[in-house]
C-alpha cells in the first residue's frame, strides 16, 4: 500500500495494489473518487480536500512494520 498526501492540493491517495493495469474512476461523494481495477477491485482512494476529513497531523510521519512470523 503507498499512501500519498500533495499539500498544495490537498489531495491525499491511498494506492491499495500497485500492480499497472487500466483503471476506471468512480466518483462516490464531491469528495472521494475511487480507482476501479480490471478485477472490479477497489485499487485506490483519492480524497480531495482531505484536511477537512482527516487529521493530517496525527498522520504525519507514518510508521510502519511488517508482522514477524510466528
Amino acid at each position: 500500500m503507498k499512501i500519498v498526501y500533495d499539500d498544495k492540493t490537498d489531495l491525499r491517495y491511498l494506492r491499495l495494489d500497485d500492480r499497472t493495469q487500466e483503471l476506471e474512476n468512480r466518483r462516490v461523494s464531491e469528495d472521494i473518487v475511487l480507482d476501479i481495477g480490471e478485477s472490479g477491485k477497489i485499487v485506490g482512494i483519492e480524497i480531495l480536500d482531505a484536511s477537512e476529513y482527516v487529521e493530517l497531523d496525527r498522520l504525519f510521519p507514518v510508521e510502519y512494520g511488517l508482522a514477524k512470523p510466528q
